[in-house]
């Protein structure tokens, strides 16, 4: 049996998926720049990412596996994260609209986050993953994800109390507190040999 714990603490702290792994920058830099839209934008990762690996190791274990036909595992993977996507979309058009135009063109790019679809792979390549333990890591990574997207938009936010040179405003700025963040959560993994 897996130690969900320790899935959770690695998934969010230690392997957090956008400050150690760089995985899913795109939308990470393009909504980090208010809390709400953060926020929002971190749940729906969540569901997306959550969903997408219940549904992708299910698939996997109990259809291509079995017929041997694992190589278009990256195919349906992509498939299932994109019909999930379009269901986010959906719900976010129809009851949250001032939402949805904050997000633009970074709500569809879900779908190609490679995040997610790496979290999806690394739920069926870790030997032994169960459904639970697969469910628990994809939850705890758009954790993770949720976690870094509202640490970068609250310190973007608070920096724009004050004054900045013209050279560093927006994504310049916005790289030099990412480079920060990772370091400050590579100190999770301990020190190395």
């Amino acid at each position: 049996m897996e130690n969900l714990l320790a899935i959770v603490i690695s998934a969010v702290l230690i392997n957090n998926v956008i400050l150690t792994k760089f995985l899913g920058l795109c939308s990470f830099f393009g909504i980090s720049s208010r809390i709400r839209n953060s926020v929002m934008m971190g749940l729906a990762v969540i569901f997306v990412m959550t969903c997408s690996s219940m549904l992708t190791w299910v698939i996997y274990y109990y259809f291509l596996a079995p017929f041997h036909v694992e190589y278009i595992r990256i195919v349906v993977f992509i498939l299932v994260i994109a019909t999930f996507v379009q269901l986010v979309e959906m719900i976010i058009r129809k009851f949250l609209p001032d939402i949805y135009r904050a997000f633009g063109i970074y709500l569809p790019l879900i779908t190609v986050n490679c995040a997610i679809l790496g979290v999806t792979l690394i739920n069926v390549d870790v030997e032994g993953y169960s459904f639970v333990a697969s469910t628990v890591n994809a939850l705890a990574t758009g954790v993770g994800y949720l976690l870094a997207i509202i640490l970068m938009a609250g310190i973007r936010t608070r920096l724009e109390l004050y004054e900045q040179p013209k050279t560093f405003k927006g994504l310049p700025l916005a790289f030099i507190i990412a480079a920060l963040l990772a370091l400050a959560f590579q100190g999770f993994s301990g020190m190395g040999s």
